[in-house]
């Protein structure tokens, strides 16, 4: 009996304790210390922070091909200074925007998606997803997309890689739907860095306009491949309102913190090897471009790296030779002596402690930019409006951008007024003239630049002449090569996209660059 009774105590004494472990179980196994979930929001800001155009996925390609940059230098920064596939540099990008970008924002899309309280929330992270792939098919082609960013929410470690046409189509879709459906009178988003971050009150009016914005540089990606399209959307774009200033330019306010990477690399190791190119400063100086003097520094006289000293530094636009491209450091000494440089080291860079500073701003999407291709829409007979108006207030707009870089470069409202009064649209040239001011106004927004100079075949500007480079049939390298990972852990839907879309050179053309 006495057995009996002991059994039975034990076995309530045991049924007690496991009650009593059950409660506040949940809490007992909640990590106190570290994330258990991540606010949308951080995401979003860290997408918009880390995306921003930086060494390696900016000047090693982008700038250089658009000849707004070069380096004569081999080594790690080969790449479009030399016409090679350097498949070290291009691995920046894709990492950079499948690693840190997309993943954050797809991963921040599912968390509140359905959410009725989260709408604002959500449209901004879809635009800016939508940004973020923009840049990486319109330098890759055919990329995942679809199920990128989604190993771990739907266990699919190998996405996919899905047309640049089939992107674009969602993309639209994407930036109309998400722009459309901000609401300044629903959820806040107080903490998001764009605009909020810099003390606008209605950061959702300005997130609209923005979405609008990119809807409208999407459309005119298509004036050639699917012409009908194109103006459908851009008429969706300039319908829902586009920028309005440069208080809606979507820019990285960069500071201690948060470093410019093109900047600190200026500033750093590649201090000596960046030169402004000879086509950029030609067309400052012939167009008596008041820009030039906020941009371009160059040492007087510098025998050697040695002589970047700030006793030598000249920002006189009178002075700025720009370095030609076709030359590497071994080959340029003839080119030196009929400049009348001292060395190469001698040309016109970008300044360091100007627009190449670590605290400089860097710029996504601007109201010159905006502005431009508005105009474009309206030369070709998309939209209504006065196309030489819209072209003259872009340059103003991006001349007055010049106040919010560092140092010396705001330009006075006398010399963008004399400016202005002698650059007018002509008949017969406007697709020109809008496409070479994009080309400024994009100025080290190397990826934008890039797609625009392939999409609009403006500028007119001599293509790479350095003899031994990798291209077979282009005279501009169109496209960059797929990281060598991707043949390694994801072969056959890399093998597909190849397929589809041609070689794997920097000569194929992606989906919407055609002749």
């Amino acid at each position: 009996m006495k057995n009996i009774t002991k059994y039975i105590y034990s076995t309530f004494l045991i049924m007690a304790l496991l009650f009593s472990c059950d409660d506040g179980f949940d809490e007992l196994n909640t990590d106190k210390v570290r994330l258990v979930s991540i606010d949308p929001t951080y995401q979003l800001n860290t997408a918009i922070i880390q995306g921003a155009p930086g060494y390696g996925n900016n000047l090693t390609y982008q700038v250089t091909i658009v000849r707004q940059m070069i380096t004569p230098f081999a080594g790690v920064g080969t790449g479009a200074n030399l016409n090679q596939d350097n498949r070290a540099a291009t691995l920046e990008l894709w990492n950079l925007g499948y690693r840190t970008t997309i993943k954050n924002l797809v991963d921040g899309i599912a968390s509140i998606e359905g959410d009725p309280e989260k709408t604002n929330m959500l449209s901004m992270l879809r635009i800016w997803r939508a940004h973020q792939f923009m840049i990486l098919t319109d330098s890759y082609g055919d990329v995942p997309y679809f199920e990128a960013g989604k190993g771990f929410l739907e266990q699919i470690p190998f996405p996919e890689y899905d047309s640049q046409e089939l992107i674009y189509d969602d993309l639209l879709k994407e930036l109309e739907e998400a722009s459309a459906a901000l609401d300044p009178a629903k959820d806040g988003v107080d903490q998001e860095v764009m605009y909020a971050g810099a003390g606008i009150s209605d950061n959702i009016s300005a997130w609209k306009r923005l979405g609008n914005s990119l809807l409208l540089r999407a459309a005119m990606r298509l004036v050639k491949v699917n012409p009908a399209k194109a103006q459908e959307f851009s008429a969706k774009a300039i319908a829902g309102g586009l920028m309005t200033s440069n208080d809606d330019n979507a820019l990285v306010r960069h500071d201690a913190s948060f470093r410019n990477g093109m900047g600190t690399n200026l500033n750093g190791g590649q201090a000596p090897f960046y030169y402004l190119d000879k086509e950029l400063v030609d067309f400052f100086q012939s167009n008596d471009d008041p820009r030039l003097k906020a941009i371009a520094v160059r040492y007087v006289g510098s025998a050697s790296e040695g002589g970047q000293v700030p006793e030598n530094a000249n920002s006189d636009p009178a002075v700025q030779i720009g370095m030609p491209q076709g030359f590497d450091n071994t080959t340029i000494a003839p080119q030196v002596a009929a400049d009348g440089v001292a060395s190469l080291f001698d040309y016109s860079q970008l300044d360091r402690t100007r627009l190449g500073a670590p605290e400089a701003p860097s710029f996504y999407v601007t109201y010159s930019e905006t502005l431009l291709l508005h105009a474009e829409a309206i030369v070709r007979g998309w939209a209504s409006g006065d196309a030489n108006a819209l072209y003259q207030e872009a340059i103003r707009a991006n001349m007055e951008q010049f106040a919010d870089w560092p140092g010396d470069t705001t330009i006075p409202g006398a010399e963008i007024d004399t400016y202005i009064s002698t650059h007018t649209l002509t008949s017969g040239m406007e697709l020109e003239q809008i496409n070479t001011q994009y080309w400024i106004s994009s100025f080290l927004n190397g990826s934008e630049s890039w797609a625009n100079f392939r999409r609009s075949g403006f500028p007119v500007v001599a293509p790479n002449p350095y003899p031994g480079g990798e291209l077979k049939t282009e005279d501009f390298i169109r496209r960059l090569t797929y990281p060598d990972a991707e043949r390694t852990v994801n072969s056959a839907n890399l093998d597909a996209a190849i397929g589809r879309q041609g070689p794997d050179i920097l000569d194929t053309r992606v989906w919407w660059d055609v002749e």
